[in-house]
């Protein structure tokens, strides 16, 4: 009689990330509902009352960005509110109340680029966060954001950018074309490709992905990109990564650290010459 031999299903593997806080500094704020400024190494976040109002970060275009570049507010109007007001936020508001722009669309630029910038913000970083209490961040006419939102579209776009391709040196580092004479894709750190895989080194390029690919000069990042084209950078992160995983980008090889230089000649060791001290011995043993 055979015996078939069937193995037991695997165990179902519980998420270590799974319920734990991107920074539990903030999840805590956010249970005291306190106010004030969360400044964090890759970013800022404005809090009221427990709520994400405002985000900034340097590796994201801001506000202004992305209401001036497609001309949906003029360059002027809103050089004239920042003047007028101590932050992008206030600006904001103040062209909501003077009409200048429609609100819906003011609130939508406001939310894309407090999301945008939450997602730096919230990444991790080697320095902790500090907060200032501060009674300036406030609930005004703009849409504000709990903190357990911005936490899960913060991981969902994490996992999103690792599906794509699971290799971010192309998020920060400078851009380069593929090599035109082999148009071979850089290593899958994942592993080796399937075929099916492997053809999509040949997928057409996107209209917006063209446009970021015709600004990839070894020099701009993903974030100069973003800013130039006037687009959110995660967005940018997006297309970069596919555009990686096609072969078509890659990051700059950073250049190899220089070899210290040899000790001049000459120079005193303070190393013991071991052969000098077993014929000191031999001969005190000789004695």
């Amino acid at each position: 009689m055979t015996v078939v031999s069937t193995p037991p299903p695997a165990l179902p593997v519980r998420d270590k990330g799974a319920g734990r806080a991107l920074s539990p500094m903030l999840t805590r704020l956010a249970e005291e509902r306190a106010t004030g400024v969360l400044v964090r190494e890759h970013g800022v976040l404005h809090l009221a009352e427990g709520r994400v109002v405002h985000a900034e970060s340097p590796l994201a275009p801001g506000l202004d960005v992305l209401l001036t570049a497609h001309g949906t507010l003029a360059v002027t109007a809103w050089q004239q509110a920042a003047a007028r007001t101590t932050g992008p936020l206030l600006a904001a508001e103040l062209l909501l109340r003077s009409g200048v722009l429609p609100t819906g669309a003011l609130e939508l630029c406001h939310l894309d680029a407090l999301y945008d910038a939450g997602y730096f913000a919230l990444a991790p970083s080697s320095t902790p966060g500090r907060f200032r209490y501060d009674s300036t961040p406030r609930l005004g006419p703009l849409p504000s954001v709990p903190v357990v939102a911005l936490e899960r579209e913060t991981l969902r776009r994490r996992l999103l950018l690792h599906r794509l391709w699971p290799d971010p040196a192309a998020d920060t580092a400078p851009l380069i074309r593929a090599d035109p004479a082999t148009g071979r894709a850089p290593a899958n750190p994942a592993g080796p490709t399937t075929p099916g895989k492997q053809a999509a080194g040949a997928t057409p390029v996107t209209h917006r992905q063209r446009a970021v690919l015709d600004r990839v000069d070894g020099v701009r990042t993903a974030t100069d990109i973003a800013r130039n084209l006037g687009r959110q950078a995660f967005h940018t992160l997006v297309d970069v990564r596919r555009l990686t995983a096609a072969g078509q980008i890659a990051p700059l090889p950073t250049a190899p650290s220089a070899p210290p230089p040899p000790p001049p000649l000459g120079q005193v060791t303070t190393d013991p010459d071991i052969a000098l001290l077993k014929r000191l011995r031999d001969a005190l043993e000789a004695l």
